[in-house]
């Protein structure tokens, strides 16, 4: 019997290798997803994301080539078609002084979309570096730092901003402006990483980096920043919405962008002097301005969405 028994536990066994086998092959077709990977997985499954991605590409395309498609300049002038609707030799209709509006809108946009893109991400890295290093240093440097984000924080930069663009020449107002902007544009996101940071430096490895003579510099580039990657992101894609707007809002009144260059809220503010007897002049760079805060919104949130894992308006991963 004990034989019959053994020879059972044999069959048992060998009848239970092939579940095990099969059961370790289908852990192997299993291929471990990136950090990355899934963020992109998690965005492109929102739909609002998708479009607000394909409506900022289509408008990225159209500032980048849309002069392609017309024979005028936002410089040139048409004076045999002053303050005409749309027609197929201006798509977009002229403005009083005969400039085509469709080249205008091309240059405004273009123009606006540097300025937003370019110190949005300025004012980000800038940020992050002297918010962590704030956190990082803690004492007295901690609060001369807070005391001076304080102080800062109550300069009247939309004026300072507006005397500085205004004393700028030709068509370098953009890069003043953008200069202002993020010079003034970065304290309230330091003042955020600052306290984001303080819970960072009191992780091991932190404290293991800091026993092992690693440089201050280095840790905070190599390590506190890093670790605040979803929230510098996020804030950098909505910060362009913040430096558009503003952007717009200086011009609209005079105190940005001016002649010879353009943006759309000198745009904006040439149209709504004329709204009633020529509403094209208006609504073109309306529209376009709409389009563009609109889709980077959309992304915005999109992003946040990918990164937040207990979100659940982009599904569950299978």
């Amino acid at each position: 019997m004990g034989k019959a028994m053994t020879q059972g536990q044999y069959d048992e066994t060998t009848a239970d290798e092939p579940n095990e086998a099969a059961e370790e092959k289908r852990h192997a077709d299993y291929k471990r997803t990136g950090r990355m990977t899934l963020y992109v997985r998690r965005f492109f499954r929102r739909p609002s994301a998708v479009l607000g991605l394909v409506l900022l590409v289509l408008l990225v395309f159209f500032a980048v080539f849309g002069n392609k498609f017309t024979h005028w300049t936002y410089q040139d002038l048409d004076f045999a078609a002053l303050g005409v609707p749309p027609n197929s030799d201006h798509l977009l209709g002229t403005t009083s002084g005969g400039s085509d509006m469709y080249a205008m809108v091309v240059r405004g946009l273009g123009r606006s979309m540097s300025i937003g893109f370019l110190s949005s991400i300025l004012e980000t890295i800038i940020a992050a570096i002297i918010g962590t290093s704030i956190a990082f240093f803690g004492g007295w440097f901690e609060k001369v730092g807070m005391w001076c984000l304080d102080m800062l924080m109550v300069i009247p930069s939309f004026l300072l901003i507006a005397m500085l663009v205004r004393s700028s020449s030709g068509t370098a107002g953009w890069l003043w402006l953008t200069f202002g902007l993020t010079v003034f544009g970065w304290i309230g996101y330091a003042r955020t990483l600052r306290t984001l940071a303080l819970s960072l430096r009191e992780l091991d490895y932190v404290r293991a980096s800091k026993f092992m003579g690693v440089g201050s510099f280095r840790i905070i580039v190599r390590h506190l920043v890093p670790n605040l990657g979803s929230v510098l992101i996020i804030n950098t894609v909505l910060g362009v919405v913040g430096s558009v707007g503003s952007e717009t809002s200086l011009s609209f009144l005079g105190l940005g962008i001016k002649a010879p260059d353009t943006s759309l809220g000198t745009l904006l503010n040439e149209g709504q002097s004329v709204a009633i007897t020529a509403p094209w002049v208006l609504l073109a760079p309306s529209l376009v301005l709409i389009a563009l805060t609109f889709s980077v919104q959309l992304i915005g949130d999109g992003i946040r969405d990918a990164i937040d894992p207990n979100s659940r308006s982009v599904g569950k991963a299978e």
